[in-house]
């Protein structure tokens, strides 16, 4: 551990139909056009501490939004940490793989059948599974805990611990399973990062969360800080007439929040 203070960045807050998209007019893919603090890249985040980053999730282009650093007489130590490997959370490897420089550690869930292509080219590419959840990892100068979520396929959230602050990363996912949630409620949370992908459905989403879905479970893990990731361009319309429930904070695009 160290004592600088951690900063988390919003690289994309976007979902697999962020805003704008093609072809779309709805009024929060008309605001994104017009306006581009409303622009939503592919969901990831990056954390940085001193001199050391964390990337989470790889679905922006990590070299033209100039995010690793490989020039520098002393580059910054960094690694990838993956949630899972549907295509929007980890497109930008496959063009960071064939660059030069030292290999980039790459951490993700076990998943052996996660993108096969990237595992049989790496590349500089170094993937490493953290296979067991509830474990503690060490990752630089954070301890990362993976956390079961629901989704499609297999998929960690994870608890990132360092010196003086705690956050809960937890994308995708509909709620959270039953010993999830427990663990997390026993946890004292600085700050959770949520998938909040829809407005207020009906029948909920089977793989992600809604307003409805997402204001549940603040009332039971009740952070300081509550933001919500992973947005619709439906979700932009909606707020665009709505207001969030206390305490619930939307996410943008390049927002930092620096904790500790």
């Amino acid at each position: 551990m160290v004592d600088s203070p951690l900063s988390l960045t919003f690289i994309g807050t976007g979902g697999v139909r962020a805003a704008p998209l093609f072809g779309c007019n709805c009024q929060g893919c008309q605001q994104a056009r017009q306006f581009t603090a409303f622009l939503r890249r592919p969901c990831s985040a990056l954390i940085q501490c001193g001199n050391d980053r964390t990337l989470l999730d790889a679905g922006a282009d990590l070299l033209s939004l100039g995010l690793l650093d490989a020039d520098r007489d002393e580059p910054p130590r960094q690694r990838i940490l993956l949630t899972h490997y549907h295509m929007d959370h980890v497109q930008g490897l496959f063009p960071l793989r064939w660059s030069n420089g030292p290999r980039i550690p790459v951490f993700s869930p076990p998943d052996p059948k996660g993108c096969d292509d990237l595992f049989k080219h790496p590349g500089l590419l170094d993937f490493q599974f953290l296979p067991t959840p509830f474990s503690r990892y060490t990752l630089g100068p954070l301890t990362v805990i993976p956390i079961p979520l629901q989704h499609s396929r297999l998929t960690w959230g994870y608890l990132i611990r360092g010196e003086k602050v705690q956050l809960a990363y937890l994308t995708d996912t509909r709620g959270l399973p039953e010993r999830s949630l427990a663990f997390l409620c026993q946890q004292p949370l600085d700050g959770v990062i949520i998938d909040c992908t829809y407005p207020p459905l009906d029948t909920p989403d089977k793989n992600h969360n809604d307003i409805n879905s997402a204001t549940v479970l603040y009332n039971r893990l009740r952070p300081k800080r509550f933001l919500l990731t992973h947005i619709d361009h439906s979700l932009d319309e909606w707020l665009l007439s709505h207001s969030l429930p206390t305490g619930m904070e939307i996410a943008y695009d390049n927002q930092t929040i620096v904790f500790g």
